[in-house]
Formats: structure tokens, C-alpha cells, sequence
């Protein structure tokens, strides 16, 4: 019996599923050598007889493996595509792609697009041409909209003048401001967050120096790393901050000071309390003398610029260097001595913040004291005293306030 040849060497064959989207069924017994385009032909043959005269049908149709929903490409095998006997295929017709425009339907879309852009300087200008002017004052409108960190400093400036009034009036006002005091230098040794400082010193960083870095980059983490990293093999990594040795000693003179007049203050006739208690009060001051960025006093010292005039520069603008650049090169307003200024006492503002009864409460408090002291000179610790649960209340109510009648 004769046998063809290609019959003999010829693959397995593959019985496929073959489904339409128009709802057909048949099988379709394919060698697994057959490529897909082949495949395709003949499924277009049993589903649409006739259709492929237009060479165009073929590539306008697509398999696709119905369990893993992958289209197949047409020049490969069935058996490169993995397909095996009994799978499901489906056969859909490709979407047509999108018609190109015509050239009015483009001119149209031209047009619109015009239409919808918005006008430019000599448009509006040409159109407002006829309109009658007005002569604003810019510089009321501008007064109208006040920033609230610049009249915040005014207003601390006022509350701790009636803060320090009316702790004045309390009997035990001298020991409250010794505990105060001593809160301060508690304060003082513990502002390095605790947190941030463990991260450091768990990547291998030395605390002391992670301690600094930390306080040169106001407890930013990934900054004093970088600053760290940076200044590894600096010689004078470890050499303390400017100023910090000498504050340290004055916060230590400042609190001995205070438990030696302890004793005879009990003691002592009302005046010789007030003039103790106005002695705390400069010590506390002291304590919270403004203290400029390290980083920003060499940087703009290096343009040229006398260290005084930096550090007025930076008190002014709350230690941000590029503000205290703008201000030393133009007309350095407002001045360091404007800072010290309070806000008009018989202002409708500062009136109604007398009057909410949180801030009275908090005013009888010495921590708040404290806090208005620090916010005053190192604007930076706001966002710590806005957090604490005595002081935050006080300054939440003061910022609604601000808010409420800056609308108006």
C-alpha cells in the first residue's frame, strides 16, 4: 500500500473549539504544525465561505486562545503558541481603525480650539480699553489681606505683656516661675526629638553628632543624614554650635540663681517678690534668646555681609535664608527694632482674642508664657507648642480668630 510522504512525517493533530462572536461552534482538526494565518484561513472558510477573495479578510480577523485570552500571532505554529488538543478559540473581526479627518472637520476643530483659548495681554487690553480706571490703593488692599506669621509676632508681643500682668497678680507667682524655670531647662536638655535621634544612631551615627546635625536641619531627618554623610571627615564635625555652650552655662547661672533666692522669697515683703519675679522673667527671656541658623548665618556671611546685619536678617524673617538675603539687599524693612512692637491694644483683634475665654484660661497658665516667649524668638518651635496639649488649645483659638475677622 502506498502512503504519501508527508502523511508519514506529519505532526500531531490537534482537535480545536473554534467559536464565532455570532454565536457558531465546530471543530477544527489542524496538525500542530500549522501556522495560525493557515488556521484562520480555515476557519474563515467554514464560517464565512467565499469571503476570502478579498485578501484584506484575513488580516482583518484575529484568534484568540480562549483560557489565557492571548491573541495569537499569525506567524507563528500552533504548537510554538502552545495550543493544545481540545482547546477553545475564538475568532472575532478586528476593530476598524478610527477615519482619518476630513479637512473641514480639522478647519472646525482649528476653530474651536481658538475659540476656547484664553485671551492674551493685547486682547485684554483692547478690550478693556474703553472702560473708565480706577486708582486702588494697593498698598491698603495688600495691609487688608495681613499675613498671619508677621501679625502673630505682634500679637505674642501684647500677650505677654498682659500674660506677665496677670501672673504678676497670683500669690504664688514667684514659685510658679521657678517651676516654670525649671521646666525650661528640662525643656532645654530634652528638644532634640527622640525619635529622629534613634533613627540616626541606629544607622551607626554618633549621637552627639547626630544630635547636632539634627538641630542644624530643625529635626529633619533625611537632612541631617545628608549633612552628616557630608561632613564625615570634617575636622570640626564635633565642635558644639555657636552659641550653645554659652547658653547652656546661662541656663545653668539662671537656675542656681533661682534656688538660692528660694528661701528669704517666702519671706520677703510684695515688693521684693515683684522684683524677683522680674528677675525670672529676664532669665526666662535669656533662655529664649533668638537663635539664628548656623547654616544660614556662614552662608550669607561668605556674600559679603556683616554678621550682625545676618543675624538681624535672619530674626527678622524667621531664619529662612533666602527671605533674609531679599531683605539685606533691599530697603531692610521691617526693622529688627519693629519687632518688638505689639499689636494696637483697642484693635477689634486683639479684643476679641482678650475676650475668648481659652486664651483668659490659658493666659493664667506659665507654660503659655513660655511658649509665646520661645514662638517670639525661634518662630520655628511654633508647630511644637501648636501640638502641646496646654498651649495648642490657645494658639488654635488665637489663628480662628485671625482668620474670622481678616475675612471681613
Amino acid at each position: 500500500m502506498f502512503v504519501q510522504e508527508e502523511k508519514i512525517f506529519a505532526g500531531k493533530v490537534l482537535r480545536l473549539h473554534v467559536c464565532t462572536m455570532e454565536g457558531a461552534e465546530w471543530l477544527e482538526e489542524v496538525p500542530e504544525d500549522t501556522t495560525v494565518e493557515k488556521l484562520k484561513e480555515r476557519c474563515l472558510k467554514h464560517c464565512v465561505p467565499g469571503s476570502l477573495e478579498d485578501p484584506k479578510t484575513v488580516t482583518h480577523h484575529k484568534l484568540i486562545h480562549a483560557t489565557s485570552e492571548k491573541v495569537l500571532t499569525d506567524t507563528k505554529t500552533v504548537l510554538e503558541e502552545n495550543i493544545q488538543d481540545r482547546d477553545v478559540l475564538l475568532l472575532i473581526k478586528k476593530r476598524a481603525p478610527p477615519p482619518l479627518p476630513k479637512m473641514a472637520d480639522v478647519s472646525a476643530e482649528e476653530k474651536r480650539k481658538q475659540e476656547q483659548k484664553a485671551p492674551d495681554k493685547d486682547a485684554i487690553l483692547k478690550a478693556t480699553a474703553n472702560l473708565p480706571s480706577r486708582n486702588v490703593d494697593r498698598t491698603v488692599a495688600h495691609h487688608n489681606m495681613r499675613d498671619f506669621q508677621t501679625e502673630l509676632r505682634k500679637i505674642l508681643v501684647s500677650l505677654i505683656e498682659v500674660a506677665q500682668k496677670l501672673l504678676a497678680l497670683n500669690p504664688d507667682a514667684v514659685e510658679l516661675f521657678k517651676k516654670a524655670n525649671a521646666m525650661l531647662d528640662e525643656d532645654e536638655e530634652d528638644r532634640v526629638d527622640e525619635i529622629a535621634l534613634r533613627q540616626l544612631t541606629e544607622m551607626g551615627f554618633p549621637e552627639s553628632r547626630a544630635v547636632k546635625a539634627l538641630r542644624l536641619n530643625h529635626m529633619s531627618v533625611t537632612q541631617a543624614m545628608e549633612w552628616l554623610i557630608e561632613h564625615a571627615d570634617d575636622p570640626t564635625v564635633d565642635a558644639p554650635l555657636p552659641g550653645q555652650t554659652p547658653a547652656e552655662a546661662v541656663a545653668e547661672a539662671g537656675a542656681s540663681s533661682a534656688e538660692a533666692t528660694a528661701g528669704p522669697s517666702s519671706e520677703a515683703g510684695g515688693e521684693e517678690a515683684k522684683d524677683e519675679l522680674t528677675e525670672i522673667f529676664k532669665k526666662i527671656r535669656r533662655k529664649r534668646e533668638f537663635r539664628p541658623d548656623p547654616r544660614a548665618v556662614i552662608a550669607l556671611m561668605e556674600m559679603g555681609f556683616d554678621e550682625k546685619e545676618v543675624v538681624d536678617a535672619l530674626r527678622v524673617n524667621n531664619n529662612q535664608q533666602n527671605a533674609a538675603c531679599e531683605w539685606l539687599l533691599g530697603d531692610r524693612k521691617p526693622s529688627p527694632e519693629d519687632l518688638d512692637k505689639g499689636i494696637d491694644t483697642n484693635s477689634p483683634l486683639f479684643q476679641a482674642i482678650l475676650e475668648n475665654p481659652v486664651v483668659q484660661l490659658g493666659l493664667t497658665n506659665p507654660k503659655t508664657l513660655l511658649a509665646f516667649e520661645d514662638m517670639l524668638e525661634n518662630p520655628l518651635n511654633s508647630t511644637q507648642w501648636m501640638n502641646d496639649p496646654e498651649t495648642g488649645p490657645v494658639m488654635l483659638q488665637i489663628s480662628r480668630i485671625f482668620q474670622t475677622l481678616n475675612r471681613t
